[in-house]
């Protein structure tokens, strides 16, 4: 099948009965419709692939994904400006890198960029599907090894002052702040505070407004900036 909008699918509903959608993006055809038969064959909605990063930006604005899957190496545009493009029209979309690269320098430009995880293309059929889950849920997932690395640099971000006066947050988007930067869900985030997780997902757009923040990773390394470095669990 062509790349695009992709046709007739298997759903997979999650606990919550949401239904996962998910685009993959890869210039290797054979290695993106791989992915995307092993994802499929799981009951994961892949609503579209995309072979560059241009393309992954257009389709993802099309289509919608909450997932977008992707390497980082797509030809003449990197996939971190790709990730970059994505968020910017797409700030809800979680972006979860499947890459050849285990490289320090790679996996922290893509989570500098807005990735919410990384996993390298060692990884297997059902370790990946786990992944797509937990990212499709909000939660950072990284291949092991990785996630030290990027709470390293992020605690080192941390030891350099902020420039500017910081902006204000109530007592309630702390606190939310605080759950969100452990990697909880919006769901489990409500449950704990006896709250609808859309109220939980209204105070993190509020907090994404006030500090002027993307996405939940910057939130995370805003919450570490603060101090709140070891609170931060890679479940």
């Amino acid at each position: 099948m062509r790349d695009g909008v992709r046709g007739h699918r298997m759903d997979h509903q999650d606990g919550a009965g949401v239904t996962i959608t998910v685009m993959v993006v890869d210039d290797h055809p054979i290695w993106r419709e791989g992915v995307a038969r092993d994802l499929t064959e799981r009951g994961i909605h892949v609503v579209a692939t995309a072979p560059d990063a241009d393309a992954a930006v257009r389709i993802a604005v099309a289509t919608r994904p909450q997932v977008v899957l992707m390497d980082l190496f797509l030809g003449a545009t990197s996939g971190v400006q790709a990730i970059a493009g994505i968020l910017a029209k797409l700030p809800a979309t979680r972006i979860l890198v499947l890459s050849a690269s285990g490289e320090h320098t790679d996996v922290l430009d893509a989570v500098k960029a807005g990735a919410i995880g990384y996993l390298v293309k060692s990884a297997g059929a059902d370790e990946l599907l786990a992944a797509v889950r937990r990212t499709a849920e909000g939660i950072a997932v990284f291949t092991p090894g990785l996630a030290g690395l990027v709470l390293g640099e992020f605690r080192r971000i941390a030891g350099t002052p902020a420039a500017g006066p910081t902006p204000a947050l109530t007592e309630r988007e702390t606190e939310v702040l605080r759950l969100v930067a452990k990697g909880l869900t919006a769901r489990q985030i409500g449950e704990r505070l006896a709250v609808s997780h859309r109220t939980v997902e209204s105070h993190v757009q509020n907090t994404l407004r006030k500090l002027q923040l993307a996405n939940r990773v910057q939130l995370v390394r805003y919450a570490l900036e603060q101090g709140w470095a070891d609170e931060w669990a890679d479940d």
